[in-house]
Order: C-alpha cells, then structure tokens, then sequence
C-alpha cells in the first residue's frame, strides 16, 4: 500500500529543527498570519455589507473572496516546493499589508456609492488571493517541522490548530468592533497584522525545495504532480472527498452568518464577530480534547465522532428559535469540524512526501475549498425567505457524504497504521 511513505524524511540541512525554536521560528509566525488570515476571512464580509447594506452583494463578495484564493492554489504550491515557504509568505503578506492600507486611505477619501463597492468588492478578492499564499506557506512549514522534531505528528498539529483557532477567536471579534466605528480602522488593524505577519516570515526554518532535489522535473511538475500524489494515497483522497461535500454546509454557513444574525435575529455586525469567536472558542476545546483523544481512539475513532456531531448539529441550524441557540448550534458545529480537521491535518502531515509537500497540499486544499465561492453563490441567489431551506438540504448532503466517507475509511490499514505509535513519529 502507500504505510512506506512514512519513511520518507528530509535530508541534509533540513533534517530537523531544534525544539527550542518552534515558538519563535514556526508558532509566532503563525500566530500572526492566522489572525490576519481570520479577519480577512471573516470580517471581509462585514466590510461589504456595511459599506453596500446589500446582502447579495455580501454573497458575491464571499465568491469573489474565494475565487481567487482557489485560483491561487497551482501556483502557490508550486512557488513554495520551488522557492521555500519563507520567501512565499514574506511577499504575500507585505503585499497584501501594502494593498490594504492602500484601500483604507481610498474608501476615507471616496464618497459612497458605486466607487467604494468597487473598492471594497477588489479588496476582498486580491486579500483572499494573497492570504491563501501565506496560508499554503505557513501550513508547508508546520507539517514539515512535525515530522522533524521527535514525538508523534498529532502532538504537533493540534498545537496549530489551536494557533489558527484561537486566532479565529479573536479576530472575527476584533474586526466586528473595529467595523462600528467604520471600515477604515478595521482594515488599517488588518495592514498592521499583515506586516507583522512579513516580518516574522523570516524566522520561518527552511522547507525542501522539489527543485534542487528533482532537478527541472520540479518546474514542469506543478499540480500534476499533486494529483499524482494524491491517487497514490488512498485514505486521504477519501477523507478530502468528504470533507469537500461537507464545506458546502460550512461555506453557507459562513457566508450567511451577517446576513441571518443581522436580518434574521436583527443583532448589530458586533455579534456577528461574537458568534465565530464563541465558535472558535469551541473549536479550541474541542481541537484539545483530540489531542487525548487520538491516543485511545485513533484517527478514525476520532473522525466519525467528530462527523456525526457536525451533521446533527448543521441539521438543527435551520430550526434555531434565537440567536443564542443559532450561536450553540454553530459552535458545535465548528467544534466538531475542528476534530475533522485534525484528523485531515494529521493524516496529510503524515504521508505526503516532504518534497512534493507544497503541490499536494495546495491540491487537497483546493478541493476542499471550491465549495466556498459556490456557497457565495448560492448565498447570492437566494431569496431571504428561503435561506434556512438550503442550509437545510446542505446539512443533508452533509449527513450523507461523510457518513459514506466513514463507512469507507472503516478498515483502511493507513488510519490503523497512524493510530499506532510505530508509525506516528518523525
């Protein structure tokens, strides 16, 4: 089968990072480019909406976001095995601190109306684009270095995760409060992280580059290479599959969140930051528990529970009575989708091989978030009124697939091989 991937490390100068740095090389850059990642994710939104009051245009901004950032994934990946995930999120995130602080002297000095959406529908699209660059770098950095320091992979991601949760904590709370007193100052916070984020770039320890250890074929493998990858690895084409068809739910829920919060429960942009930063918070807990909890259950063990609390709680959504039970239900839902993750971040650490890291990575990415812009779409194209029904018929399909992923997933010797520790060290 593929279990001997496992066996492949990086030679040379990139054998291994000494543990003392991890704070200072690997988790304080990721601190930063995940808070700035959080608030261009989340806040954007926000941004549109109150610049335009327009919930399609809040729905089209959320496609124009992720359009790019799925556009960007080929070369992102490719430039990272290429040139090394230093160099990567240092450009992308000074370009984009540059960029923003661009548009938030713009939008001071042009009146509302068509010209300050145009600013701000651009903005969302160029942001998502160059935070997907920093995001691929800086995940190419953290599964590396798991598989460098001794003890076992999921003892690794689970600490990042908790980095992007808690980040996710904050910002979306810090961008709803800055965007009461306008866009402006919520954009200039997001430029200060973003060059933040450039500097600490440099820390970073070195990835391998495909290039000097496959000579030219690096330059012409590109994504082929990744999907080369990806067939050969069994266990994580399955998982990827059904995770793509359950972040059509979270995409909708994501990209309605400001439209049913303010509208719907009629609550102020504020408690839209609140709600994803009591998500988030659940997230973090939840993303703890799994670090115990992959020792006793597994990485499967772990996932099917994880897949069953997501489905029952994205089913209940559409039914929440207030606001408070619409947050629980969201927050349960991002909690178990936090136990997805690491099971996906584990299982991806673990048997991509370090050279073709970058491709493989930016592929399965990629796959799993297409359904983003659709759910811009569909959020764009749907009345008010029948909103909760296609949150309702996504959280079916939801049940469906990852119910199907997980009957497959049941005996494949990969998640039994990474469930024992023979197989999870570096």
């Amino acid at each position: 089968m593929t279990v001997s991937l496992y066996e492949i490390q990086p030679a040379g100068r990139h054998a291994a990072v000494p543990t003392g740095s991890l704070f200072r090389r690997v988790y304080a850059p990721r601190a930063c480019d995940a808070l700035a990642y959080s608030m261009a994710t989340y806040a954007m939104p926000l941004v549109v909406l109150a610049t335009t009051g327009s919930a399609s245009l809040t729905g089209l901004a959320f496609a124009l976001e992720w359009i790019p950032r799925v556009a960007a994934f080929g070369f992102a990946g490719d430039l990272v095995d290429r040139s090394g995930a230093a160099i990567v999120c240092f450009l992308a995130s000074l370009t984009r601190a540059l960029l923003v602080a661009g548009a938030a002297v713009v939008l001071v000095m042009l009146p509302r109306g068509t010209a300050e959406t145009a600013t701000v529908m651009a903005l969302a699209a160029v942001t998502g684009a160059l935070t997907q660059f920093s995001f691929i770098a800086n995940e190419a950095v953290g599964a590396i270095v798991g598989r460098r320091i001794e003890g076992r992979s999921h003892k690794v991601q689970p600490v990042l995760i908790g980095i992007d949760q808690t980040a996710t904590l904050v910002g979306p709370a810090l961008g709803g409060v800055l965007l009461l007193t306008g866009p402006t100052r919520m954009l200039a916070c997001l430029s200060v992280l973003s060059f933040l984020s450039a500097g600490l770039a440099l820390q970073t320890p070195p990835t391998p580059l495909r290039a000097a250890r496959q000579g030219g074929q690096g330059r012409r493998g590109g994504m082929r290479e990744g999907w080369r990858t990806l067939r050969s690895l069994p266990s994580l084409r399955r998982l990827v599959a059904g995770l793509a068809c359950s972040n059509l739910a979270l995409g909708l829920l994501q990209s309605a969140g400001p439209v049913l919060v303010e509208d719907h429960f009629g609550r102020s942009p504020a408690a839209v930051g609140t709600l994803w930063s009591v998500a988030a918070a659940a997230t973090l807990v939840a993303v703890t528990c799994c670090r115990f909890a992959l020792d006793r259950l597994g990485l499967w063990g772990v996932g099917v529970i994880s897949a069953t609390v997501a489905s029952a709680a994205c089913l209940a959504v559409p039914a929440a009575p207030s606001y408070l039970g619409y947050t629980a239900l969201v927050a349960l839902f991002m909690a178990a989708d936090g136990g997805l993750t690491v099971v996906l971040r584990t299982l991806r650490s673990l048997i991509i091989p370090p050279a073709a890291f970058g491709t493989t990575l930016s592929l399965t990415i990629l796959l799993l978030l297409l359904p983003f812009p659709v759910a811009g779409i569909l959020l764009a194209v749907t009345p008010p009124p029948y909103l909760t029904d296609v949150i309702g018929a996504c959280a079916v399909l939801q049940a469906v697939t990852l119910l199907v992923t997980f009957v497959r997933l049941r005996n494949d010797p990969v998640l039994r091989a990474t469930a024992d520790p023979a197989h999870s060290g570096g």
